[in-house]
């Protein structure tokens, strides 16, 4: 079992109590605001079962069908995530809109907001927990579901806050409004995971600043090639594919290109870590004069 599996686990376990709380804040209530809390942590659990299965088959390692391996797969959650995520934030925004037509008083309200600030102290807890990690062992699914998960925290503050006014000014309507906001927050913020996710399986490059880094550790460490072209990049969950041509001199001996292949994969490699490199090496009687390297 992979460190990513059981952080998942642990997330899913989280997950549960989480929502068990949140409905109990929300029963001993009746605020339709700590209700689209509870609403939401519903997807929190689905999505932590979407990321186990992901991280699961992420870890597999590569075959026949599959030879650059299974990492997309966490792309994948990720935009399944964020679906539910909309899917709930419309869900919310449905159940404001009831409540804000036909409002009706809070019960015992400062005992479901401490319970509903129990459940977010856990859940802030763990969601840094998620991106630390999930960012140290560049898993997108882990990242992701820790994200999620702070949106979570920063909502139920916002429903906390909201439900304590509603309560001091016995305004009614001010318990869906509040609703409505964490209904539009989530929404935002499920689009933002959707489009870096889409961002991912559709093959995105390095930053800028990445290739850069690379095009000068070819120009310095590469030396005794000609010309360096054509540099290409995509990452795919936590390994990343760089590719690049390599004009050598054609009367050097294959030992002597091997060589700087070598020490080119090795620069690469320290400075993006789990990197896998692929060098096209090509002799200068087929090319014109050296040129920049271009991105790809």
């Amino acid at each position: 079992m992979t460190r990513a599996t059981r952080f998942s686990l642990v997330t899913i376990a989280v997950g549960v109590v989480v929502l068990g709380l949140k409905f109990t804040a929300y029963w001993v209530t009746g605020s339709i605001a700590l209700y689209s809390d509870a609403l939401e942590s519903i997807v929190n659990v689905a999505t932590a079962v979407i990321t186990l299965i992901a991280v699961s088959v992420s870890a597999m390692p590569a075959d026949a069908n599959h030879p650059y391996g299974h990492d997309k797969a966490e792309y994948l959650s990720a935009v399944l995530e964020s679906t539910l995520i909309l899917i709930a934030a419309l869900a919310i925004l449905r159940e404001a809109y009831e409540a804000f037509m036909h409002p009706r008083p809070l019960q015992t309200p400062l005992l479901g907001t401490a319970i509903n600030l129990g459940a977010t102290l856990l859940n802030g807890l763990w969601a840094a927990m998620l991106i630390r990690y999930g960012r140290r062992w560049r898993s997108p699914a882990l990242v992701a579901d820790g994200k999620h998960l702070w949106t979570d925290v920063a909502s139920s503050l916002g429903v906390a806050l909201g439900v304590g006014l509603a309560a001091l000014t016995q305004w009614q309507r001010l318990d869906a409004i509040i609703a409505g906001l964490v209904a539009l927050h989530v929404l935002w913020s499920g689009w933002q995971l959707m489009r870096d996710s889409l961002g991912g399986l559709m093959d995105e490059a390095l930053p800028a600043e990445t290739l850069e880094g690379i095009r000068h550790i070819i120009r310095t460490v590469g030396g005794g090639a000609l010309q360096p072209g054509s540099l290409r990049s995509r990452r795919s969950g936590a390994r990343v594919f760089i590719e690049f041509n390599l004009v050598v001199p054609g009367e050097i001996s294959v030992a002597t290109a091997h060589d700087i292949c070598d020490r080119l994969e090795a620069a690469i490699e320290a400075y993006v870590e789990g990197s896998t490199i692929v060098i096209h090496l090509e002799p200068a009687s087929s090319h014109a004069a050296s040129r920049d390297i271009r991105a790809g």
